[in-house]
């Protein structure tokens, strides 16, 4: 019990270790499980788990794919559809044969576990990927090609390692290349039919409120696991299929509330997402990684320069992306979760057969991972800057609140060509807000659904909106250390309680607030209750900062100013802000009765 204890603390430790310091978990999360078991040996997943072990692990390995499916929108494609098709079907076939023969040359595995490992590998994953490109935030473009390919990659790559172990096993058996095909075709038949089945019956079921709200995740949890165990009784390996394509028929539907799931699914999967990688890790012989961590560095060159190269010149016609941003998507190459769960299974089948090395395979695979993983993790964002491909100029704000000024405010900031993108868990206000055009995420913006989920590529302002004050506080040091001290603002709270724990907590971890100090939600939306209105006021040199405040005496309070040069100026407590000047636009609050002299378009 004890033992079940630690690993959820350590998991945990090792997330908000990663969330600080802006790394994948799995670095943390691997050298945990390395001290806790081989160097110590207080984890002995074998003897904790017996014979459910494996089993428990794929069952994990489904829930994570299942949750990142859940966020795969075909319309976020746009054009690159065919790039990322053909990603995953030539560039993981060309990957594969090259990490084959790459691994039989390199580590000295035969022909027939050079081929195996170099079908487990081929994969990478949401769960190193995510990190990787909050930290490098490259362009859009770059970031979905590489979410859409790590997730997808998973359940293809899982495919393609049962199907290579099936023909081994055949060939031992002397029963012929024939069984392997026949055990592929059912693996794909059964995932892609249950999937999509249970994709299409969950969603109805959903559409038609037959199930209250919050039965959602547990619901959806257990068809995981049906589905999953349904497949792989038809066919082998098969349910990793199933469940993703079952989440992004899910994805895709329309009008379906998923906002529950996701709520349900965070929380289990970043721990699953612990806890495998520490058991996994704990496994590790260190004396076999030390033996082959060199082979594992020489494979991450292999991959870097010869198998990322090739799936590129495969995957793009040169319309989609230009030479930078493709190599940028090859650049980014680290292995997950798929294969750390599905290389040890294999080993012991391997040891089983008694071929050579194979003490040898979860090792490397474990070198790979790691060696891939710290690659990326400290190469990616020098590379994105180097190569021009960082989001330059954002143009994406984060707004905490989706109350009737905040979805007003982003109105116009949409207006002015900006990229407001509301955040709240009340699904009345954000219906509101997609009413009126605006995009938004519903759910909590401190939540681990929002740190999954939402693409803040390109995104450089929070604005806290909410009526709920402690949330503003929250969210502003959430986001504190993603956008800037000086792009993170939040309303006053209002509180005449100087020695309010509130107060203290506020004064601890100084904000900017926004518009004014005595500007609270309550304030606000009780002027816009009175009739004041939201209005955009361009300066000439006619109509200059002093007229403009003449002109809006009887009642204004100024919001923004979009500067000539197109920067945005949010008008904030510090008072050594720059004066609006002729050519820049004033977004303000005005009371009813006051019309401007000059409106900007």
């Amino acid at each position: 019990m004890l033992i079940l204890a630690g690993l959820v603390i350590l998991g945990a430790a090792s997330q908000w270790l990663a969330w600080r310091v802006k790394l994948p978990a799995i670095i943390f999360l691997l050298g945990i499980g390395i001290i806790a078991g081989p160097v110590t040996g207080w984890i002995q997943p074998d003897q904790l788990f017996g014979p459910l072990l494996f089993p428990g692990i794929s069952l994990a390995v489904a829930v994570i794919l299942f949750e990142g499916a859940l966020n795969l929108r075909l319309r976020e494609l746009g054009g690159l559809a065919s790039v990322i098709r053909r990603m995953v079907s030539l560039g993981a076939i060309s990957s594969w044969l090259i990490l084959a023969v790459a691994t039989h040359w390199i580590a000295g595995f035969n022909w027939t576990m050079a081929i195996l490992f170099g079908a487990v590998v081929v994969v990478s994953g949401p769960t190193v990927i995510g990190p990787v490109l909050r930290a490098a935030r490259p362009n859009a473009r770059i970031s979905n090609v590489l979410m859409w390919e790590s997730i997808l990659i998973d359940p293809i790559g899982a495919l393609l390692a049962v199907l290579v172990f099936e023909a081994i096993i055949a060939h031992h058996g002397s029963t012929g290349l024939n069984s392997a095909v026949e055990v592929f075709l059912k693996m794909l038949g059964a995932g892609v039919v249950l999937g999509i089945l249970a994709g299409q019956s969950l969603g109805w079921l959903l559409k038609k409120r037959a199930i209250p709200d919050y039965l959602h995740g547990v619901v959806a949890l257990g068809s995981v696991f049906i589905i999953f165990a349904a497949a792989n009784q038809i066919a082998h390996e098969s349910g990793l299929l199933a469940v993703t394509l079952m989440g992004v028929w899910l994805a895709n539907m329309r009008d379906i509330p998923l906002e529950n799931i996701l709520n349900f699914k965070e929380s289990l999967s970043i721990l699953l997402i612990s806890i495998l990688f520490i058991l996994l890790a704990a496994r590790l012989n260190l004396l076999a990684l030390k033996e082959v961590i060199i082979s594992g560095v020489l494979l991450t060159l292999v991959i870097q320069l010869i198998a990322q190269p090739v799936k590129v010149l495969l995957a793009y016609d040169g319309k989609e992306l230009n030479w930078k941003e493709r190599f940028m998507t090859g650049w980014i190459a680290p292995r997950g979760i798929v294969a750390a769960a599905g290389a040890p299974v294999y080993a012991g089948q391997l040891e089983a057969l008694n071929y050579p090395k194979a003490h040898l395979f979860v090792p490397l695979t474990f070198a790979l991972i790691i060696v891939t993983v710290l690659l990326a993790s400290f190469t990616a964002r020098p590379m994105a800057r180097l190569l021009g491909v960082s989001e330059k100029d954002p143009r994406g704000i984060l707004i905490v609140g989706a109350n009737a000024f905040a979805i007003a405010v982003a109105g116009k900031l949409k207006e002015w060509g900006f990229r407001p993108l509301l955040v709240d868990d009340e699904y009345r206000q954000i219906q509101a807000a997609r009413m009126a055009g605006l995009d938004t995420f519903l759910g909590s913006p401190v939540s681990e659904a929002a740190d999954r989920q939402l693409n803040l590529i390109g995104f450089g302002y929070l604005l806290a909106l909410s009526t709920d004050a402690a949330r503003n506080l929250i969210a502003s040091l959430r986001y504190d250390p993603e956008f800037g001290h000086r792009s993170v603002f939040t309303l006053a709270d209002g509180s005449s309680r100087k020695t309010s724990a509130r107060n203290r907590t506020a004064k601890q971890h100084r904000r900017l607030h926004l518009f004014s100090e005595d500007a609270t939600a309550g304030s606000l939306l009780d002027k816009m209750e009175k009739g004041w209105t939201l209005k955009a006021t361009g300066l000439t040199e006619q109509f200059e900062w002093a007229q403009y405040q003449q002109q809006f005496a009887a009642g204004f309070l100024a919001l923004f100013v979009l500067h000539k040069n197109g920067k945005l100026q949010v008008i904030n407590s510090d008072q050594s802000q720059p004066e609006p000047r002729a050519g820049d636009q004033i977004l303000a609050l005005v009371a009813p009765d006051v019309a401007p002299t000059e409106d900007a378009h």
